[in-house]
């Protein structure tokens, strides 16, 4: 169930102190909470103690910083209007700039969210004063994107015969890792075993595709890492 979180000042920013807890892999200081939620760290000491006092499996201590132990989660998902308008400008960006699969998604998550939110709140959905312009002419995919995401998840290869941008074709056996989605197009990052070596494929330039059952030797996770690195060390420009 979804639940809106009334404007209580203390109350919120309790839950804004388990969500930075929640979303940090490291211990956060009661200085680096304080500096987000605006306030002193004598008020987050208060709130790590009442949050500790009310079962929040929260460690650590002053001048260390603290975490939030695995497995705790909110039963309900309590919004503030920020996070409702920043979840509907990415699922509004996704509508026009997604696979088929994905923009329907967005808009049953817009739908959903725009029904449990209480009425005083939908405006921030359904009149929002943060827009975000829809695809421009965006060409049609040539392989099933969704299947892509599918194969991504499950590390497998794909074989594809593709088009460059002056017309030549290649066939290519790739190890899908990422689908990229531009303003203008989509693509396919892969570890490409012809090159051997992470190439950029524009989705709509695929002639044909084959999904196939073998997997790649490397997880998915460890390719992005790759592939990520491998973009970080470019020259700039």
């Amino acid at each position: 169930m979804l639940l809106y979180a009334p404007l209580m000042r203390r109350a919120e920013r309790l839950l804004q102190i388990i969500q930075i807890l929640r979303r940090s892999k490291r211990p956060v200081t009661a200085a680096a909470l304080g500096a987000e939620l605006e306030t002193s760290k004598r008020s987050v000491y208060r709130d790590i103690a009442a949050l500790i006092g009310q079962r929040v499996p929260i460690r650590g201590e002053a001048g260390i910083g603290y975490v939030l132990e695995s497995g705790f989660d909110l039963p309900p998902l309590m919004l503030t209007s920020d996070e409702i308008e920043a979840a509907a400008l990415g699922a509004q960006w996704v509508a026009g700039h997604g696979d088929a699969a994905l923009a329907h998604a967005a808009q049953n998550l817009i739908a959903k969210i725009t029904a449990v939110i209480p009425d005083q709140f939908r405006p921030l959905i359904l009149d929002a004063g943060a827009r975000t312009p829809p695809g421009w002419k965006i060409p049609p995919d040539s392989i099933d994107v969704a299947q892509v995401r599918a194969w991504i998840r499950a590390g497998r290869k794909i074989a594809l015969l593709y088009r460059d941008e002056n017309g030549r074709e290649s066939q290519r056996t790739v190890w899908p890792v990422v689908i990229g989605y531009l303003d203008a197009a989509r693509t396919l990052i892969a570890w490409c075993e012809l090159r051997r070596d992470f190439r950029t494929f524009r989705v709509d330039r695929v002639k044909s595709a084959q999904f196939l059952d073998e997997r790649y030797p490397e997880r998915a996770a460890v390719l992005r890492a790759k592939w990520f690195a491998s973009v970080q060390s470019l020259p700039e420009g």
